[in-house]
């Protein structure tokens, strides 16, 4: 069976999974053309789009920078993303949706905003966005730091493990030199002490005892455990990296079908509303014209009446 392939996605060109970075799911070109940078007035990370751009501006707030202007510094979390009043946007949005600001836990200013849900919590904590983004950041590097520990451990374990079977096989038996022992003496127990060596018994001596074979099967049954456990976490870790990466797809791929039925219907609108401008100034056109028309037939209708006038008003006379 072939292997699974993975859509990038920037590009959606199909990779295996390993391949694929475990952030944002870019394949090896993607990550290398197009480095991914913080906005120097929102804070929020974003890729860049095109090959050597040194542009560190999103295209949100490079759109407000051309509408409003450069930003000032937010009241509540001092970010310089105030395109209009005093107050960035996520903090406008947050404010009108959780209510006024309270302290963060972390840097102790008035810009975190309480959801009243302990489930939104960072580790109990109530944080700010930028407190949220750098703890999240440091607990995801002390992860994998502590992932390469415990996998340079379990290589320890192993390489140990190797070079005491090698030691244990190259190994003579500890054997005493019988031609400094006493003379034999059934009898007495000095004979038995001499034999096996002062202070050691015949299971010290030997390498292969029962003790010592039970002390080693269960090191080996512990070693094996704790490598079956390493699989297991590490393939439910990739089953869940693979679920991110499908519902990441699933998403850009909704939300560029929402963005191009969105240009649509505008599309629609903006050609109703020209048609209707266009059929209005014709209409106007129209009523223009017969209103002037209107007029000069009510003209044309006074100067009749009025020559009508004149001509009844002289028979009278003339008679």
């Amino acid at each position: 069976m072939s292997a699974l392939l993975f859509a990038c996605s920037r590009c959606f060109s199909r990779h295996p999974f390993e391949e694929l970075s475990p952030g944002q799911q870019l394949c090896k070109e993607c990550r290398g053309a197009f480095p991914v940078v913080k906005c120097t007035y929102c804070r929020s990370e974003f890729q860049q789009t095109t090959k050597g751009s040194t542009s560190t501006i999103c295209k949100k707030c490079e759109q407000n920078v051309k509408a409003y202007g450069k930003p000032t510094a937010c009241e509540y979390c001092n970010i310089i993303a105030a395109f209009i009043g005093n107050k960035c946007q996520r903090c406008t949005n947050s404010e009108i949706k959780y209510g006024p600001p309270v302290n963060c836990e972390q840097c102790k200013q008035k810009c975190a905003f309480d959801r009243h849900d302990d489930d939104k919590k960072v580790d109990g904590k109530l944080m700010c966005w930028l407190c949220t983004l750098s703890y999240k950041r440091a607990l995801a590097k002390t992860k994998q730091s502590d992932a390469d520990r415990r996998h340079m451990k379990m290589s320890q374990i192993r390489n140990k493990h190797k070079d005491g079977k090698l030691r244990s096989h190259n190994k003579r038996p500890q054997r005493v030199d019988v031609t400094k022992m006493p003379p034999p003496d059934d009898n007495g127990p000095a004979n038995k002490i001499a034999r096996n060596g002062p202070g050691l018994t015949r299971a010290d001596l030997d390498p292969n005892s029962s003790d010592h074979m039970v002390a080693m099967t269960q090191l080996k049954e512990q070693i094996a455990s704790l490598q079956k456990q390493l699989t297991m976490k590490d393939a439910q870790m990739l089953t869940k990296d693979k679920h991110i990466t499908e519902l990441k797809a699933k998403h850009f791929t909704t939300e560029n079908e929402l963005r191009t039925k969105m240009k649509n219907i505008q599309k629609e609108y903006d050609t109703k509303v020209d048609a209707y401008n266009v059929r209005i100034q014709g209409l106007m056109k129209e009523v223009a014209s017969l209103s002037k028309s209107t007029k000069r037939d009510r003209l044309s209708a006074a100067k009749e009446s009025s020559n009508n006038s004149g001509s009844g008003t002289d028979s009278p006379n003339a008679s």
